[in-house]
């Protein structure tokens, strides 16, 4: 077989395994969504399955075979074609899934189903203990994953390989450190701030019935750019995106009568995500040029959705005077300024999802701490609800009351993904990177965003992110498009600027 044949079956072989993880996120959108609790055991078992398979299949000799065939030859000469592209991901991705046992891999994917629903109840009832099991099972699987895997330092980077390839925790550290130093002042001088009024938060705890902030959210989400033909929108426990397949991308929110900011921003978090699903180029579906480029970039288009744009005064300008016509009971004496200082108070809490912008990057830092720890096995899981509440005083002054606005508030460590969390704040440096050179480009977005036009935007992150799939690493894309791999400096220069004229300080 030439080259150029085993390239056409290498691809081949990667849409049909493309296809076959999709139905496993077709049946863990499903999940979190409709599947009724009854179900539960059957579909961890329909997800093992799926894993098994897709594991077998990707792990065939015969895709070592037809990789060895490629690589050498000069079909991928140019390191950035389409072809070495797909070749140098393809073979990451397998040299990385041999080292798994099949019955590992089957038994993450059992377990993190009966996690999830674990998850669920004890989030519900707010007691650690009926997670505690589950959570100890998985980890100790994850540790055995990442000893499969190998690693040069510590067992964390194995695990945050697979979300941000190439990236080290001990490299993390230096960077949120360098993030850290310069958030803990502004925290402190916007909480010391006395040269401005306050802004009055309580106004989002008014009356927002549900079916109308539904029409608002799907209003937005459209306007911005999320395709309805191609997506749909539905509620869940934890809010998430799956990119399921061409013309099937799905968002979901989860909706609460008294917070107005939980609902809408968890929309926009979502349409970010979406967007960036729906910008891959469909000429390459199915295989890792039409894939994102891992999950620190996908961030960035969720939170540059949800903070750098959807908490703009040019984004209100446009959509207060909407938003005042359909929660008239809510926002009647409510003025835009008042509005936008609402939207955007600093102060320490305990929900991660409902952070402000400043102290959010901090609520990440606890978890890499955590998880790294949890992992390695300095801190056992039956001390997690401690150790958590302890890490909270110290970062943020805040204590939860019960384990739900605590250690159960996230889906991520029930369903395995364990070295997510340090992509947040590596999302939050790019996206700061990524619209100073946006708005640098399109000579400004204010004027834009006040009319409602966010097109321009959307087709810069299409054109220079999303249509390029996996064509370049994170920090690689970044150093392309900005001159600078990941940098907390933009982000700090951001948050200074809009904080500093909005807390006078």
């Amino acid at each position: 077989m030439n080259a150029q044949a085993a390239y056409d079956e290498l691809i081949r072989r990667s849409r049909e395994l493309s296809t076959l993880a999709s139905c496993s996120s077709l049946l863990g959108w499903d999940e979190q969504t409709y599947m009724p609790v009854g179900g539960a055991e059957h579909r961890a078992g329909q997800l093992a399955l799926l894993a098994g398979l897709h594991h077998e299949r990707a792990t065939d000799p015969k895709l070592g075979g037809l990789l060895a065939e490629v690589e050498g030859s000069g079909l991928i000469a140019d390191p950035i074609s389409v072809p070495a592209v797909n070749v140098r991901e393809l073979r990451r991705s397998y040299n990385r899934l041999t080292r798994l046992p099949r019955t590992l891999v089957e038994e993450l994917a059992r377990s993190t189903s009966r996690g999830h629903q674990e998850w669920v109840a004890a989030r519900h009832e707010r007691d650690f203990s009926r997670l505690k099991p589950s959570l100890e099972i998985i980890f100790a699987l994850k540790r055995n994953e990442a000893e499969c895997l190998g690693y040069q330092d510590t067992a964390y980077d194995a695990l945050i390989d697979e979300y941000e390839p190439g990236a080290k925790s001990k490299d993390l550290a230096v960077l949120f450190a360098s993030l850290r130093t310069e958030l803990v002042p502004l925290v402190a001088g916007i909480a010391d701030s006395k040269s401005k009024t306050k802004p009055n938060r309580t106004i989002l705890n008014r009356e927002y019935v549900v079916d109308r902030q539904k029409v608002f959210g799907e209003a937005v989400a459209a306007a911005v750019g999320f395709d309805f033909q191609r997506g749909r929108l539905d509620t869940t426990e934890h809010p998430f995106c799956s990119g399921i397949g061409p013309g099937d991308t799905r968002i979901t929110t989860r909706y609460d009568p008294k917070n107005f900011a939980d609902a809408f921003f968890g929309i926009l978090h979502e349409v970010g995500h979406g967007l960036y699903d729906q910008g891959l180029d469909l000429v390459h579906h199915g295989t890792p040029m039409g894939e994102a480029v891992s999950l620190g970039i996908h961030e960035s288009q969720s939170r540059m959705w949800e903070n750098v744009v959807g908490r703009s005064r040019p984004f209100w300008a446009y959509w207060f005077p909407i938003a005042r016509q359909i929660f008239r009971e809510a926002l009647t004496d409510v003025t835009p300024e008042t509005f936008y200082a609402a939207i955007n108070v600093v102060e320490p809490s305990l929900i991660r999802v409902q952070a402000d912008e400043v102290t959010y990057n901090l609520h990440i830092m606890i978890r890499f701490e955590l998880e790294a720890a949890l992992l390695k096995g300095d801190l056992a899981v039956a001390d997690l609800p401690l150790a958590w509440d302890e890490k909270y005083q110290h970062y943020l002054g805040v204590v939860p009351k019960h384990h739900a606005e605590g250690c159960l508030q996230d889906i991520h460590w029930s369903a395995g993904l364990i070295g997510y969390f340090p992509t947040y704040s590596l999302g939050n440096m790019y996206a700061a990177q990524f619209f100073n050179k946006a708005e640098a480009a399109l000579g400004g977005l204010s004027g834009p965003f006040s009319k409602g036009d966010f097109a321009g935007l959307l087709e810069w992150l299409r054109s220079n992110i999303h249509s390029e799939g996996q064509r370049f690493r994170a920090a690689d894309l970044a150093l392309k498009i900005t001159g600078s791999p990941p940098d907390h400096r933009p982000l700090v220069q951001m948050l200074k600027a809009k904080y500093g004229e909005l807390y006078g300080i």
